[in-house]
């Protein structure tokens, strides 16, 4: 269950609406005072947070969340105004786990949303993906081929292990960057084929899965023949 506190109700309809139109659960709140009411007796899993909000403000709410032992391991996100620094140091600083710079997209929220509950997961949660002879193994955090260890970046690792999660869903450059860079999408995705290019690389006979999907970007094929 995801939660939105978000005071303009038409930002927050749309935030709900999509939300549950990806398949999340997902409820809206318009003020500080109904969204602290209903943590009393439910918790999300994560909640995306105002920051200027009537009454109790996000700032206010998140140091609330943080200094209580029963809400602090809740993932925030928080929504900041567009050049306000100050909000974003200081909420990252609180202990929020991602922040979104209003106007956002829609995807882009989702995309964030979607990597911080990956980051938030228990580690008992996490679980070796496979495919052929393909393996990623997140506990020791870990690439092999046929049984060998193949050495990738950070960042080729965060795709494959993206990619592996979901096959066969196709991820557009903005959604890649996003979801493994954590950055905004400004006009530039040269960064993104460059690192496909040498994932495939490393990959050998696998690096075909990742396939290009013409006007769209990449997707790792379900099924693989070598």
């Amino acid at each position: 269950m995801i939660w939105c506190v978000e005071d303009d109700s038409s930002i927050r309809d749309i935030e709900v609406y999509a939300l549950t139109s990806t398949g999340f659960e997902a409820k809206g709140f318009e003020d500080g005072d109904s969204f602290w009411n209903a943590l009393q007796t439910e918790q999300p899993d994560l909640v995306v947070l105002d920051v200027m909000l009537p009454g109790k403000d996000g700032v206010t709410l998140l140091k609330m969340m943080k200094a209580s032992q029963d809400f602090c391991e809740i993932p925030v996100i928080m929504a900041t105004a567009k050049g306000s620094e100050y909000d974003k140091i200081q909420s990252l600083d609180l202990g929020a786990d991602d922040y979104l710079v209003k106007p956002f997209g829609i995807m882009e929220m989702v995309s964030r949303i979607k990597a911080v509950l990956r980051r938030c997961k228990p580690s008992k949660e996490c679980k070796s993906f496979k495919m052929d002879g393909l393996v990623l193994n997140p506990d020791e955090h870990t690439v092999t081929i046929d049984g060998e260890r193949i050495s990738l970046t950070y960042k080729e690792y965060e795709l494959l292990h993206l990619f592996l999660s979901q096959p066969g869903i196709a991820f557009t450059r903005e959604q890649l960057l996003v979801s493994v860079w954590n950055t905004e999408y400004m006009g530039e995705t040269r960064t993104v084929d460059m690192h496909i290019r040498t994932l495939r690389q490393k990959l050998g006979d696998y690096g075909h899965m990742i396939e290009t999907v013409r006007n769209v970007g990449y997707r790792l094929e379900a099924k693989h023949d070598k």
